[in-house]
Formats: structure tokens, C-alpha cells, sequence
């Protein structure tokens, strides 16, 4: 009887033995006897589009460059860049590599793009946050927008000059010269010269319409009408516009239609077109 009762107390440990093992084992699975999910994997590269606004082609000289930026640490290398030369081809997909070991989790970090074509920028007008903070890491969609470039800055400045002229002082005066006639106008903000509109009749050879426009007595914009006659449609315009140090920045030839680059010649003669007039119309004072 005694060896009886023994083995049944064996069996009870045994069994009991087991029922740990089996609960343990259902510790690592999740209630419904399935493998519970693997942490999600790390984003190690962002994705996009650049495109541009409005119907603009570039040319095949530009270069698009797109970085990754930490935004919040100012001043830190890129997280990842792209150069793209040759973007003629627009929407333009992107893919920005990078160590998602860089990436401090508390930053904001943005896509930044720009195109440069020549003497255009294109940049974008809006931020494009990405990776941190919610924010994605794919199917990014960049537009960008045409900035003036230095020259359009200065000739928009010129404009807004040339509209201002009625309400400075104003003096005339004329010359004849032989087969030319001469007359002009000058306009001054106290006692600097601002501008000078000449027109010259050459006779048959035709006439001229210019605009100078100074600045510390130096010639800034010129913009020379050229038309067979006073009354004539102009059949070209050549503009040139110098910084103050003395660099060519505007220099725009239109005849027929079409636009192109004044050359440094026809600007040089512009520039020293503006100096003489200055000279002539002032007495050789300057101002």
C-alpha cells in the first residue's frame, strides 16, 4: 500500500513540473498562441519628387542639389546630399540615403532643395519636414519657384526710378552737332542727378530714345531705344546695368521679339554714352 501511495505522489509532481514548463513557454507567445511582432525597422533613406512651378524648361547647364538638414542643430553637416546636373526632366524623384544612427529623434529635419540654372535660382517657398516627429520619409513632393535673378532685381529697380522722375527737379538743354540733333532732360533729388533722358536724331540714319540712371554720379542702368524715326516703333532696346563695383550685371539686347545678352562692347559704349551725357548736361560738373 505504502509503495502505492508513493508512485501517485511522483506522478502529481511530475505533472505539476510540467505545467510550469508549459505556462512559461506561453509567456513568450501573445494571447491568441501567435508570435508577437518584431519592432518596426528603421527608415534609412527619404524619397520624393521636385518639380517646378509653372511652365519652365532649364536648361541643360543647371544643377539640382537636394540635402537632408538637421534644422534644429544649425550649422551641422547634412544628413544626406544629391546632385543632380543636367535636370531638364521634371518631376525629378530623389532618394537621400543616410545612418539612421545619425538621427537624434527629438530634431526636426527637412528636405532642401535648389536648382541653378546660369544666373536663376529656384528655390522652395514652403519647408519640407520630414523623418522626425511624425513626419515622413517617402513620396516627399517639392516644388520649387523661379527668384529674379540680379539683373531682373536691378532692371525692376530702374523702373520703379524711371517712375519717379516727375516728381524731381527737372532742367533741359540741347545741342546740334553736324547731321545730329540732341536735346535732353536732367532729373535731380536735391542736388545729385538721378536721371537723364536724351533723345538724338540722326537724321536718316534714325533716332535714339536713352535713359540714364546714376547713382554717387556713376552710371547705374542705361536703356537705349533705337527706331528709325521719332514717332517709329523701336526695332531694338539694349539695356546694361552696373553693381557698385562696377560689375555687369544687366546687359539685355531685344530686337524682334527675341531676347538676348547685350555684349560687353555694346555695354562698355552704353556706359560711356551715360558718362558723356552726365558730363555735357551738367557743364562737366557731374551733378
Amino acid at each position: 500500500m505504502r509503495s502505492v501511495v508513493w508512485s501517485l505522489m511522483t506522478v502529481a509532481a511530475v505533472a505539476l513540473a510540467g505545467c510550469n514548463n508549459a505556462s512559461n513557454s506561453s509567456s513568450t507567445n501573445s494571447s491568441d498562441g501567435a508570435a508577437a511582432p518584431a519592432p518596426a525597422a528603421q527608415a534609412t533613406s527619404v524619397t520624393g519628387t521636385v518639380s517646378i512651378r509653372g511652365d519652365i524648361k532649364p536648361s541643360a547647364q543647371d544643377t539640382l542639389d537636394i540635402k537632408l538638414v538637421d534644422v534644429t542643430a544649425q550649422g551641422s553637416a547634412p544628413l544626406a546630399t544629391k546632385d543632380i546636373a543636367s535636370a531638364t526632366t521634371f518631376p525629378q524623384q530623389f532618394q537621400l540615403d543616410f545612418n539612421p544612427a545619425n538621427v537624434v529623434p527629438n530634431d526636426m529635419y527637412v528636405v532642401e532643395a535648389t536648382l541653378t540654372d546660369g544666373d536663376r535660382h529656384y528655390v522652395m517657398p514652403l519647408q519640407a519636414p520630414v523623418l522626425t516627429q511624425g513626419h515622413p520619409t517617402s513620396n516627399i513632393a517639392i516644388e520649387l519657384m523661379p527668384e529674379q535673378t540680379p539683373g531682373e532685381k536691378m532692371l525692376a529697380a530702374f523702373q520703379n526710378v524711371q517712375k519717379q522722375i516727375g516728381g524731381m527737379k527737372r532742367s533741359s538743354g540741347t545741342k546740334l552737332e553736324p547731321n545730329v540733333s540732341r536735346a535732353w532732360q536732367v532729373f535731380r533729388d536735391g542736388l545729385e542727378v538721378k536721371f537723364i533722358r536724351e533723345l538724338v536724331d540722326y537724321g536718316d540714319k534714325g533716332f535714339t530714345s536713352t535713359d540714364y540712371a546714376y547713382k554717387d554720379g556713376k552710371p547705374w542702368v542705361v536703356q537705349q531705344k533705337k527706331m528709325a524715326s521719332q514717332n517709329a516703333k523701336p526695332s531694338s532696346i539694349d539695356t546694361a546695368g552696373w553693381a557698385d563695383d562696377g560689375t555687369l550685371v544687366l546687359k539685355t539686347h531685344d530686337a524682334g521679339g527675341t531676347s538676348s545678352t547685350l555684349s560687353d562692347s555694346d555695354a562698355g559704349s552704353l556706359q560711356q554714352q551715360a558718362k558723356d551725357i552726365l558730363s555735357l548736361a551738367t557743364g562737366g560738373k557731374g551733378k
